[in-house]
């Protein structure tokens, strides 16, 4: 059975979704456009949605008119009640979470994403027909079977691991690394088999295989994030955000569909640049997060060994006096600062500095507040002016000038 091939205006729809998508991203990196990028990215996820529904439905095109079947009724209602639950608990969450609560809801999130490739790769195997993958001989085309295979382990790989990153940052478990004894002699070996597994797929698709494929690449997704502490847990998330596109990428070949083929693909490589940006500001070695700690011994893995150095007690008094008596204060605000709320009186506080001739800027570490943009969100919030936050690498020249740097992350001047 052959795909469905798609109109030209299908690709061109699928085109211009594309390209919202790109923009999305673009206007994202920066707080004074995020509201556009933001825009764009559900101007292009439901033009994408939408033209799937046409070019895709279930439906042949004749049925509906003029007079839909009560079969054709039932199969338009199941679809608009999945799309209505998912707007709903989407709209819900978004009202509900905080933002200190926002690093575990993309942990979620993420968790659904390799779930759902998952589902369509196991969907795809059991019914090749629909989806335009099974040749004249009844058999899967080889080169659906790696789509399926590679599709089906990111999935379930980004499921469970998602999920155990979720329950430590939740406090649903220790956010302590849980060292398993030969485990990287256990996740290599896994990781070998898997592979071993989507090439032998190839030549036999019996069901054991890619139910052997699946059961493995959820024991390795949660093998590999148990080992890694909660300290270099945003970096995880931001890795699974990367599985999570790659699986969505590989799916999107299985379906034909160009939309998923490029979001996949924007997720997939964004989130692995993102993750090595905050291993390298972390002073983190990205192999040695991303593998569970490989190359560190146990005791080495909960962190590294800190430099002591000498540090004075001081009051709020005394903070408010160095303040006041700086020509430059750079603010570095952390997690402590989005725990407590406190981002509308710092806001304050900078007004009050600048009132008395002090030159206030705001320096912003790429994984602050456990999660990159959250601290850029929490300003924004309390209208600090974008004009005055900086990357931390587009001001760190400035900290041998300034006479007092205050950071929120431990509640430390």
């Amino acid at each position: 059975m052959e795909h469905v091939v798609l109109p030209a205006w299908a690709l061109l729809a699928y085109l211009a979704a594309g390209v919202l998508f790109i923009l999305a991203l673009r206007g994202l990196s920066s707080p004074a456009t995020s509201r556009r990028g933001n825009r764009y990215g559900m101007i292009g996820m439901a033009m994408a949605v939408a033209t799937t529904m046409a070019t895709q439905a279930p439906i042949p095109p004749g049925h509906w008119w003029p007079r839909p079947s009560p079969e054709d009724l039932v199969i338009l209602a199941k679809i608009l009640i999945a799309i209505g639950l998912g707007a709903v608990i989407g709209i819900t969450t978004a009202r509900k979470i905080q933002m200190t609560a926002m690093p575990q809801l993309v942990a979620a999130f993420h968790s659904l994403v390799g779930l759902a490739a998952v589902l369509v790769g196991l969907a795809a195997y059991l019914n090749p027909a629909v989806f335009g993958i099974l040749l004249p001989s009844g058999a899967i085309s080889p080169d659906s079977r790696i789509e399926l295979g590679l599709g089906i382990a990111i999935g379930a790989i980004t499921f469970s691991g998602s999920v155990i990153a979720f329950a430590k940052l939740n406090g649903n478990m220790s956010g302590a690394p849980i060292m398993l004894p030969a485990r990287h002699v256990i996740n290599l070996g896994t990781l070998v088999a898997i592979l071993g597994l989507v090439a032998w797929f190839t030549q036999d698709e019996s069901l054991w295989v890619i139910a052997a494929i699946t059961v493995l690449s959820f024991a390795i997704g949660f093998l590999l994030i148990i080992p890694i502490g909660g300290a270099d847990m945003p970096v995880v998330v931001s890795m699974l955000n990367s599985y999570s596109g790659w699986a969505a990428a590989a799916m999107g070949f299985t379906l034909h569909n160009t939309a998923m083929i490029i979001t996949g693909a924007l997720v997939g490589s964004s989130g692995a640049i993102l993750s090595y940006i905050m291993c390298k500001a972390m002073n983190r070695s990205f192999l040695s997060v991303i593998a569970g700690g490989f190359g560190t011994d146990a005791g080495a893995a909960g962190g590294e060994a800190r430099e002591q150095r000498p540090w004075k007690r001081g009051s709020a008094e005394d903070a408010a006096f160095l303040l006041k008596e700086a020509e430059n204060v750079i603010i570095i605000p952390g997690y402590g600062m989005a725990v407590a709320q406190a981002q509308h009186v710092l806001r304050e506080m900078g007004d009050l500095l600048r009132k008395e001739g002090v030159g206030v800027k705001y320096a912003i570490h790429p994984v602050a507040g456990r999660m990159p943009g959250h601290m850029n969100v929490l300003l924004a919030e309390a209208n600090v002016p974008y004009d005055d936050v900086f990357e931390l690498e587009d001001i760190q020249g400035e900290f041998a000038q300034c006479d007092v740097a205050s950071s929120s992350a431990r509640t430390t001047w």
